[in-house]
């Protein structure tokens, strides 16, 4: 066999390895009173192991259990979408349904929010290609045009095919729509799902003994039933966010005495970002995170908080401690996320943690650096109230890299492109094989004003924050810099690797991305 034809055998020979099946049969009794999102499983295809969804867009009516029912655009009428399971070396095969109305029309600046109604796809921290039919957030899948509605025309359909590497980091990524103008007001209708790479890690004994568990927390934005339009500035202040969880506000989730879950925590949220802790009245049920951003820890960190940024994923193992009700609770927020009763029978013995963890992905140093006294300097800022209109704040990128202005000599923070999102501007161009540093902070001096800082495509590892070595360092995809006096700053490197083409980075905070933070990245050939 060739090296390709031996890499597709690999996930078929995994799916039977891993008994697809009952685990899957396994986590729905585990978890058979707390929501879940539906589950598309890979199936052999031509050779390889592969997962094929259409994922069907048009505005639905949707049960939101704990708050009642709102129409919103949604991936096949429920929130959030199905989680879509593949493996290392598998394929995801999606097909897109774009059954939204026409878009109204739009003839002004690209930096405020237009085309609402079309979308793409972006698969969250996965290392896959940003080109063509990937990962390519720079497509547009458009609804039908008010002439191709009014004579019945066919809704269009868009493909997507992503191909997993067959070294990929098992772990826990999600998916969302990412077309610059329409990305925040979609996904706080509830646009996201959940993608479960498998892997070595799930073949520890004491993961593979636990039940396997979504929490995807999401935060819809309602009013009178529905998504209201972003058509201003103060939009993400003017309308209460309703926090769910796998589409439900306060789900209860049973726990018995001696158990051990494993939760793949999401926080598929575009605003806020979520610091959270698991108490009760029998104290604490401690948090012991096994990988960042879906790639896996050497060993297993014991936590009594976890601080997510809006886009990030942590994958914790709870076991049930003193029998009583427990609440997942996110600082600032007046309701648990959900509840977790620790009850029923004991787990005698207790189900054990594991003590080693195959590490997901190996650590870089500062001997790796290509140019070591080179380093990329990003600077998030925000001018306000210099713009006419609605939206008269300005979210810059600055730094190296940053967009030019549009009137260089003049008050620049006013100027309409200076730092601000240009789809025709390379503003970072990487070269497959170098490792880089990049210093990145923010200037903000409100300290609850994050802002995430997310690339496409390549992993970068957190070394540093306020100055601080981190020890050990820890992978992300996406990295919360909150305002103060000083604001944050974190330093990170980054291997760019495998995949050329135009990808982007930009603040998860996605009001402030479709506002202009964001910029593009060019990967290129050594």
């Amino acid at each position: 066999m060739g090296r390709r034809s031996v890499l597709k055998a690999l996930p078929l020979a995994g799916l039977a390895a891993a008994g697809w099946a009952p685990r899957s049969e396994r986590r729905t009794r585990a978890t058979a009173s707390f929501p879940q999102p539906a589950v598309s499983l890979p199936r052999p295809v031509d050779g390889a192991a592969v997962t094929e969804q259409v994922l069907d867009v048009r505005f639905s009516e949707v049960a939101v259990p704990g708050h009642g029912r709102i129409t919103t655009r949604a991936y096949n009428g429920a929130v959030p979408g199905p989680t879509l399971r593949t493996q290392r070396g598998g394929v995801l095969r999606l097909t897109q349904v774009n059954g939204l109305p026409p878009n109204p029309p739009h003839t002004g600046e690209h930096n405020i929010p237009h085309h609402p109604n079309s979308f793409n796809l972006h698969t969250h921290g996965l290392h896959v290609s940003p080109s063509g039919e990937a990962d390519n957030v720079l497509r547009e899948f458009a609804p039908r045009t008010a002439q191709e509605a009014a004579t019945g025309g066919p809704e269009p359909r868009y493909t997507t095919t992503i191909d997993i590497p067959a070294d990929h980091p098992a772990g826990t990524f999600w998916y969302h729509p990412h077309l610059h103008g329409s990305t925040a007001e979609q996904i706080v209708g509830g646009m996201a799902g959940v993608i479960v790479v498998e892997g070595d890690v799930d073949e520890v004994p004491e993961i593979r003994a636990a039940a396997d568990i979504v929490v995807c927390v999401g935060e819809l934005k309602v009013e009178d039933g529905a998504v209201p339009a972003f058509t201003s500035g103060d939009w993400v202040n003017g309308v209460p966010s309703v926090f769910t969880v796998n589409g439900a506000v306060n789900p209860t989730l049973q726990l018995r005495p001696g158990e051990v879950q494993r939760w793949r925590l999401v926080a598929a949220t575009a605003f806020t970002a979520l610091r959270l802790d698991l108490t009760g009245d029998q104290g604490r049920l401690t948090l012991h995170q096994i990988a960042q951003d879906g790639i896996t820890f050497p060993r297993t960190v014991a936590l009594d908080g976890l601080e997510l940024a809006m886009g990030n994923r942590a994958d914790v193992l709870v076991r049930g401690e003193t029998p009583g009700r427990y609440e997942l609770r996110a600082e600032g927020l007046p309701a648990p996320l959900m509840t977790v009763e620790v009850a029923g029978d004991p787990v005698e013995p207790p189900m054990p943690l594991p003590t080693a963890l195959p590490q997901g992905r190996p650590f870089l140093d500062e001997a790796d650096l290509t140019d070591p006294g080179a380093s990329r300097d990003v600077v998030f800022h925000t001018d306000a109230r210099v713009f006419p209109g609605a939206f008269p704040n300005a979210f810059r990128i600055l730094g190296s890299g940053a967009t030019p202005a549009a009137h260089p000599g003049t008050d620049l923070t006013r100027d309409p492109a200076h730092g601000l999102f240009d789809p025709g501007y390379v503003n970072h161009t990487l070269r497959l094989g170098t490792v880089e540093r990049w210093t990145v902070r923010t200037d903000e001096s409100l300290h609850g004003r994050n802002h995430p800082f997310h690339l496409h495509t390549n992993p970068v590892l957190l070394t540093h924050r306020n100055g601080r070595r981190l020890d050990p360092p820890v992978w992300h995809d996406t990295i919360g810099l909150t305002g103060g006096t000083p604001g944050d700053s974190v330093t990170f490197l980054v291997r760019y690797e495998d995949f050329t083409g135009h990808a982007i980075a930009h603040c998860h905070q996605l009001q402030h991305e479709d506002l202009g933070m964001m910029q593009t990245v060019e990967y290129v050939g050594p």
